[in-house]
C-alpha cells in the first residue's frame, strides 16, 4: 500500500470517528459500534485489506489503548470522603458480577462445548465477563452525574480485575493446576504479587511525579506517556498486575493533594504538578481516541461475519447473555435500588475481550469453541446498550419536555392584616 493511500485512508478513518462521536452525542449510539461496522464494511469495500495478517497489530493497539484508557479513567476519579462508599460499593459490584458472570459462562461452555475442561472454561469465560471501559467511558457522557460515576468505576475496576483473573488462569494452566514453589502460581503468591505490584506502583508514581516536577522542557508529556508504557512492558515480563501501575500513578496525580501529606509536602510543588495533570489530561483523551479508533476498526476488518449465523453459536451466545443480565439485575436491584435504568444494560465487552483471547495460550486452546460466539456477545451486550440508552435519552427528554410544559406557578402574597380594636375598660 502506498504511503499516500495510507495516510489518506487513515485520516479518513479519525474523521469518520470524530463525527461517528458527534452522533452517537445525539442519539446516545456507542461511536465504537459505528466504528466496528465501518471496519466491517471496508471487508467488503476492499477485499485486498483481509490479506494482511492484522492480529499482531490489533494486539499492540489494544495493549496501548488500554493504557490510555485506564489511565484516562484514572484521572477522572477523586478520592474525597464523600466518594469512598460509591467507589466501594462499585468495587465489590465489579468484583462478584466478574466472579459470577465467569463461573456461569464457564459452566455454559463446559456443557456445550466439546474438549473444555473446567480450567480452559473458566479461562474461556473470563474475557466474556470483562466490562469494557473503551465502549462505556466515552459512552455515558449524558447520564446523570452520579450513574457515569459508578460506570467509571466499575468498568475500571472490571478490566483491571478481569485481566489479573484471566493471568492467574493462565498461570495455573501453564503449571497443570499446581502450585509451583519455587515461582508460585497459587492463591498466595498471586496476591502476594498484587500487593507488591501496588507498593511498587506507588513508590514509583512517587518517584515519577518529584523528578518530572522539576523537568522544565516543554516535551516532557510524551516522555512521561513512554516511561508509563515502559512500567507497564517491564511488569508484564516480570507477570505483575501492570494495569495497577497505569492505575495508581492516575489516582495519584489526580489526587496529588491527598497522596503528598505530611513529611511528603514537601516534595509537592502544586503549581507544575496541576500543570502536569491538566497536560496529561488531554493528550491521554487525545490519545485514547486515535489508538481506539483504530483498534476497533481493525477488529471490524478481522471479523468473520459469517460465523453468527451458525445456530450453535447463537445458542451459546444467547445463554452466556442471557446470563450476564440476570446476575446484573439481581446485583444493582440488591446494591443500587430500584433505580437500575439504563445501568442494566451498560454491560458491554469490547477491547479487553478481544485482546485477552487474543492472549489465551496454545495448550488451552480448544478447537470446538467458534470465534463468532465472542462476536455475538461483543455485538449483542453492544446493541442492548445501544437501544437502552436511547430509551434513557428519549425519556429524559419527555421529563424536560413535560416539566417545560408545566411551569411553576405564581401566588400573589399579602401580609394579614391585624385589625384595630379598642382596649376593654375593666371597672373594679
Amino acid at each position: 500500500m502506498e504511503p499516500y493511500t495510507l495516510i489518506i485512508g487513515c485520516s479518513v478513518i479519525i474523521i469518520c470517528s470524530f463525527f461517528f462521536g458527534e452522533v452517537s452525542k445525539k442519539t446516545n449510539i456507542p461511536s465504537v459500534l459505528m466504528l466496528i461496522f465501518l471496519g466491517i464494511g471496508l471487508q467488503y469495500a476492499f477485499p485486498f485489506m483481509t490479506e494482511f495478517d492484522l492480529g499482531d497489530t490489533l494486539k499492540t493497539l489494544g495493549t496501548v489503548g488500554l493504557i490510555m484508557i485506564v489511565l484516562e479513567a484514572a484521572l477522572e476519579l477523586e478520592l474525597k470522603p464523600e466518594k469512598y462508599l460509591p467507589i466501594a460499593k462499585s468495587f465489590f459490584i465489579a468484583l462478584v458480577g466478574l466472579l459470577l458472570s465467569t463461573w456461569v459462562a464457564a459452566e455454559i461452555l463446559k456443557y456445550l462445548i466439546d474438549g473444555m475442561t473446567t480450567l480452559s472454561a473458566w479461562l474461556y469465560a473470563t474475557p466474556l465477563s470483562i466490562l469494557s471501559s473503551a465502549i462505556i467511558i466515552p459512552s455515558v457522557t449524558e447520564l446523570r452525574p452520579d450513574k457515569k460515576e459508578f460506570h467509571i468505576y466499575e468498568s475500571t475496576f472490571s478490566d483491571i480485575l478481569g485481566i489479573m483473573l484471566f493471568f492467574f488462569l493462565a498461570g495455573q494452566l501453564d503449571h497443570g493446576g499446581q502450585s509451583d514453589h519455587a515461582g508460585g502460581t497459587g492463591i498466595g503468591s498471586f496476591f502476594g504479587l498484587t500487593g507488591l505490584t501496588v507498593v511498587l506502583s506507588l513508590l514509583a508514581a512517587y518517584l515519577i511525579m518529584v523528578v518530572f516536577q522539576g523537568i522544565k522542557s516543554h516535551t516532557k508529556l510524551f516522555l512521561l506517556i513512554a516511561v508509563l508504557l515502559l512500567l507497564y512492558a517491564v511488569g508484564k515480563k516480570f507477570h505483575l498486575s501492570s494495569l495497577i501501575i497505569i492505575l495508581v500513578f492516575g489516582l495519584v496525580i489526580a489526587n496529588v493533594k491527598l497522596f503528598f501529606r505530611g513529611p511528603f509536602k514537601r516534595w509537592l510543588n502544586l503549581r507544575k504538578a496541576k500543570h502536569i495533570y491538566e497536560g496529561l489530561h488531554v493528550i491521554t483523551m487525545e490519545t485514547a481516541f486515535v489508538i481506539r479508533t483504530f483498534f476497533f476498526v481493525v477488529f471490524g476488518l478481522t471479523i468473520a461475519v459469517a460465523s453468527i449465523f451458525s445456530l450453535d453459536v447463537a445458542l451459546v451466545s444467547g445463554l452466556i447473555l442471557l446470563s450476564i443480565y440476570v446476575i446484573r439485575f439481581v446485583l444493582l436491584r440488591l446494591f443500587v435500588g430500584k433505580d437500575i435504568l439504563p445501568q442494566l444494560f451498560v454491560a458491554p465487552r469490547g477491547l479487553i475481550t478481544v485482546l485477552l483471547f487474543n492472549d489465551i495460550p496454545e495448550t488451552a486452546l480448544v478447537a470446538g469453541f467458534d470465534a463468532g460466539i465472542l462476536l455475538f456477545v461483543i455485538l449483542g451486550t453492544s446493541l442492548l446498550m445501544t437501544l437502552a440508552m436511547i430509551w434513557d435519552k428519549q425519556r429524559t427528554g419527555r421529563a424536560v419536555k413535560e416539566s417545560k410544559s408545566n411551569p411553576v406557578g405564581y401566588t400573589a402574597y399579602q401580609a394579614p392584616r391585624v385589625r384595630e380594636t379598642e382596649p376593654e375598660v375593666l371597672v373594679p
